[in-house]
C-alpha cells in the first residue's frame, strides 16, 4: 500500500504509429485513384488498373499481418511492464 502513483506507459508509441501506418497505407493507395487509373503497363494482358488493385490485396494482407504481430508484441510488453 504505497502512496506512489501508478506509472502508465505512454499511449502513443513508435510501435503504435507503425501499426497505424500499416493499416492506413492500403486506404490511401486505393483512394488515390489518379495514381492507377490507366491501362498501361499491362501485366500478362491484364490492364494496370486491375492488377494494381489485386496486388494491393496481397500487400494489404501482409501489412495487416504485420500490424497484428506488432500489436501482440506491444500488448505483451505492456502486460509485462505493469506486473
Amino acid at each position: 500500500m504505497s502512496d506512489a502513483p501508478e506509472v502508465r506507459p505512454p499511449v502513443v508509441t513508435p510501435a503504435r504509429v507503425l501499426i497505424a501506418l500499416c493499416l492506413l497505407a492500403p486506404f490511401v493507395a486505393m483512394l488515390w485513384v489518379g495514381s492507377y487509373a490507366k491501362t498501361d503497363p499491362a501485366f500478362i494482358g491484364i490492364p494496370f488498373f486491375y492488377w494494381y488493385q489485386m496486388l494491393w490485396v496481397l500487400i494489404s494482407t501482409a501489412l495487416t499481418m504485420t500490424a497484428y504481430q506488432l500489436w501482440q508484441r506491444d500488448q505483451r510488453a505492456r502486460r509485462g511492464g505493469t506486473k
